[in-house]
């Protein structure tokens, strides 16, 4: 026993020391919970400037996509706009360039302006002027007339049209309607031809003004060479500001305009969507963020700016390739990025308060412990596992038990998935194919008409169809696939579903049908002939010129077939009519004339119960019939006509004329057209009309008719 100190003393030292332990285990629990409170702290504030940080990028990467998705609409209606605007400007130059156009020119100026010293100066004005209603009516040059429409001797005004000037501007021919006054005062008519305005005309619409030099035969075209123009005026807001819709686009405040920069200004070219009309709104260009000005000034760019109503709006420009002009193409900042806002609020607040929950989870964690929440999360990941499983396998025995070919290719064109049918077709494992180049595994020319038609599908957003013919040896197969767009997920990015199936034994089957029924056609017409020979290959010229006359007129596949076939037949009720009739060199008695007459009604008769893809029979019934509705079978009239038979009235008709008969001489083609054009209107449609005139002009027609028939007055 120590001697300094008492027994009390000594006894009570332990009690002291399980204190000291006591208290530094107390002090070292306190280090412990300060430093997990200071972590947790620490992960806390980090956790929340990820969170912020994470958001902010979102907002960057929407933004990317409106400006992806804008650049898209942009890029298209500037290609629309230039194609439209390059169309106009063809045509007038293909006028221009007429033949015709350029000798009445070149004779009118040499005659120093002098109609009296032109060869048939009213004649070829009569025909200059009838080539320029043919081609207002084919390309659209037309507008509506100013004026009452009375029975009276009053000239109406037209507000669009085609014309024929000097090179002083003197007016020599046009179509119904066009006086020079009307022209726009601006047209500045250049010796390198071009476009003028748009300005608006008498009704407030908006017009262009094209123009093209007229340079005369045997000179090669250059300036000041020139010795007339060509021009056309035409309104726009039923075809130039229509192309500035972009199909398929849902968003309400989506807006397309295009702009012209005048000095220190910007002016609205095209209408608004405020229901300002075109040419109406301009603002000074340095205008604070507006939008318009950026537009002009930064094309290809994209970037928030505030619009002429002084929104906000998520804007980006582009500048044309034929006009001074650019188009901008924005939308109003509170809808583009509303679902994405609300979308990123929502995912703040969610994520902060995990932030708070996975904090509190920590503590409560290090505090109880966190084996029966990891067990349990165990389990839940299992069982989401095993389900998904699930779904894969039933996906991929529902997918492999059809007979067609399917798989997904996403929009960096790799297999994202790949039933049976499709992996033997490429001779690789369905497994194995995942994740794989598209181009790798077909080669870049097989795949190159899958990733074309993927493209179109996506950015459609609706599915697009292709067929394709392969010849492999000795017989062709013939392929067509469906392509649907997938809308992105958490496990598969934007991918395009393509359905593939193999229609050779259909297309193959629908051929040879076609070809039975052709020779049908062949015989049956080649006993008309044999009764006929005077009409002998008129069945044979009316069913190709009627078929070249669908074309010209940009009829789908089964009308044009519908008129080959209705005009090669049409002549095959004559095998009821006596052959000395047909031969006959006489007079016809009305009597006889009415049973030639109605051959074409014994022919729909005698074909009715044939199967053909198109309206035939009843083509060949309303083939007599007038477009005024005056003196035909049934007194229809107009539209009230199918189109086909419209057209192989027009076709027979001319062959007719231009060909010879028992009682009379073939006509000239001019003869046979210019009775047709004088008919126009009233027994034949004027579209076929028109359409047989530009065949014959200006798609080598009159060379391949005078090579087919001899005309001889």
């Amino acid at each position: 026993m120590d001697q300094g100190l008492s027994e009390a003393e000594w006894n009570a030292v332990p009690d002291r020391k399980d204190q000291d332990a006591a208290s530094n285990s107390r002090k070292s629990a306190d280090r412990r919970i300060a430093l997990t409170g200071g972590l947790l702290l620490l992960a806390t504030l980090v956790g929340v400037f990820l969170v912020f940080d994470f958001v902010d990028d979102q907002r960057e990467r929407e933004m990317r996509a409106w400006q992806v998705r804008l650049g898209i609409v942009a890029d298209s209606r500037v290609a629309e706009v230039d194609k439209w605007v390059a169309r106009q400007q063809a045509e007038i130059a293909t006028l221009a360039a007429n033949a015709t156009v350029q000798l009445f020119v070149t004779e009118f100026s040499l005659a120093s302006g002098q109609l009296g010293n032109v060869t048939d100066a009213e004649a070829q004005i009569e025909y200059l002027e009838n080539l320029l209603l043919v081609t207002a009516d084919r390309s659209g040059f037309t507008g509506p007339l100013l004026g009452p429409d009375v029975p009276a001797n009053v000239e109406r005004r037209a507000l669009g049209g085609l014309a024929l000037v000097d090179r002083q501007g003197r007016l020599l021919a046009a179509t119904p309607g066009l006086r020079l006054p009307q022209l726009p005062p601006d047209a500045g008519l250049r010796p390198e031809g071009g476009i003028s305005g748009p300005a608006l005309d008498e009704t407030g619409t908006a017009s262009l003004l094209f123009h093209a030099p007229v340079y005369p035969l045997q000179v090669n075209p250059q300036a000041g060479a020139e010795i007339g123009y060509i021009l056309g005026i035409k309104q726009v807001a039923g075809e130039l500001f229509a192309l500035l819709e972009q199909p398929g686009a849902i968003e309400e405040t989506l807006e397309t305009t295009l702009l012209r920069a005048t000095g220190d200004g910007i002016e609205y070219l095209s209408p608004l969507a405020d229901g300002s009309a075109p040419l109406s709104r301009s603002f000074a260009r340095n205008t604070p963020s507006l939008a318009a000005a950026f537009a002009l000034d930064e094309p290809g760019g994209f970037a928030l700016m505030r619009d002429y109503r002084d929104e906000e709006v998520l804007v980006t420009g582009r500048r044309l390739a034929v006009l001074p002009w650019s188009l901008a193409v924005k939308i109003d900042r509170a809808e583009a990025l509303a679902d994405s806002e609300s979308r990123l609020n929502r995912l703040l607040g969610i994520l902060l308060l995990t932030v708070g929950l996975v904090a509190a989870a920590i503590l409560a964690a290090w505090r109880h412990g966190a084996s029966r929440r990891s067990a349990e999360a165990a389990r839940l990941y299992r069982e989401t596992a095993d389900a998904l499983e699930h779904q894969r396998n039933l996906l991929r025995l529902v997918t492999d038990s059809q007979p067609t070919s399917i798989f997904i290719v996403d929009e960096e064109g790799q297999y994202r998935f790949a039933n049976k049918v499709a992996a033997e077709a490429v001779g690789i494992a369905s497994d194995d194919l995942l994740g794989k180049s598209i181009q790798a595994v077909l080669g870049p020319a097989s795949a190159e008409r899958y990733l074309e038609l993927n493209a179109g599908a996506l950015e459609a957003g609706d599915t697009t169809s292709g067929e394709v013919r392969l010849n492999g040896g000795a017989q062709t197969k013939v392929l067509v696939s469906d392509h649907i767009p997938m809308l992105p997920s958490s496990e598969l990015p934007k991918s395009v579903l393509v359905v593939e199936r193999d229609i050779t034994a259909e297309v193959t089957e629908r051929e040879r049908r076609e070809r039975a029924l052709d020779r049908l056609v062949q015989t049956l017409v080649g006993i008309v002939d044999r009764r006929d020979p005077y009409a002998a290959e008129h069945s044979q010229r009316v069913g190709r010129l009627s078929r070249q006359l669908a074309e010209e007129m940009a009829l789908d596949a089964v009308d044009c077939e519908t008129a080959r076939f209705a005009g090669t037949l049409m002549n095959l009720g004559k095998i009821l009519v006596p052959e000395s009739l047909l031969t006959s060199n006489a007079t016809l008695t009305d009597a006889e004339r009415r049973q030639v007459h109605e051959s074409l009604t014994a022919t729909a008769d005698l074909l009715s119960g044939v199967e053909f893809s198109g309206p035939v029979v009843e083509s060949l019934r309303q083939a007599q019939e007038r477009v005024d509705g005056s003196g035909g079978p049934r007194g229809l009239q107009a539209d009230e006509i199918l189109v086909t038979a419209r057209i192989i009235a027009v076709a027979n008709a001319y062959v007719g004329m231009v060909s010879p008969r028992a009682h009379r001489p073939s006509l000239s083609i001019d003869q046979a057209t210019a009775t047709l054009m004088e008919a126009a209107g009233t027994t034949y449609d004027r579209r076929a009309v028109a359409a047989l005139v530009n065949y014959l002009d200006n798609k080598g027609g009159r060379n391949a008719w005078s090579v087919a028939t001899t005309p001889t007055a």
